[in-house]
């Protein structure tokens, strides 16, 4: 049994409202129990919702409280959503014993080896790093792998 980002699975649970279905993870599907999650909804944000950054940083700054998540161009703070999101991630990993994820990359919230991060003039670039959720399960013990580590 593993958690796995909602939108690998194919829910429509990103920013956009859409998925990203991935044909790996739906035949890991078939031979094992895949819990889906999506940190930013289990934290409040609805969907669709404003594309988002961690603002010049990674999510472990998030974490620690150095640096906040806000949405791309307009800079609204989304970080106590963000960080709500990782925590019930944590508690359903904690609750089912789960070891390892599959999250997905890509992600302020989920990427494992790259996330979404703002610069000053609140424009959005992929950076290698890892996003809030990912980071915080990180740091408790759990393995998070990518869609692309299947």
């Amino acid at each position: 049994m593993k958690l796995c980002s909602a939108c690998l699975l194919g829910i429509r649970s990103r920013y956009d409202g859409q998925s990203n279905l991935n044909k790996k993870v739906i035949r890991l599907a078939k031979k094992e129990v895949l819990i889906p999650v999506c940190p930013e909804q289990l934290g409040g944000l609805p969907t669709p919702r404003k594309p988002c950054g961690i603002y010049l940083g990674l999510g472990n700054d998030v974490l620690v409280g150095r640096l906040s998540v806000k949405t791309a161009r307009e800079g609204r703070d989304t970080t106590k959503y963000f960080l709500r999101g990782a925590k019930e991630v944590l508690k359903i990993a904690k609750l089912f014993k789960i070891r390892k994820v599959i999250l997905k990359d890509k992600s302020p919230s989920c990427g494992s080896k790259m996330t979404w991060q703002l610069d000053k003039g609140l424009k959005n670039h992929i950076v290698r790093g890892e996003g809030v959720t990912a980071a915080l399960l990180k740091r408790n013990g759990i393995k998070v792998i990518s869609e692309e580590d299947l």
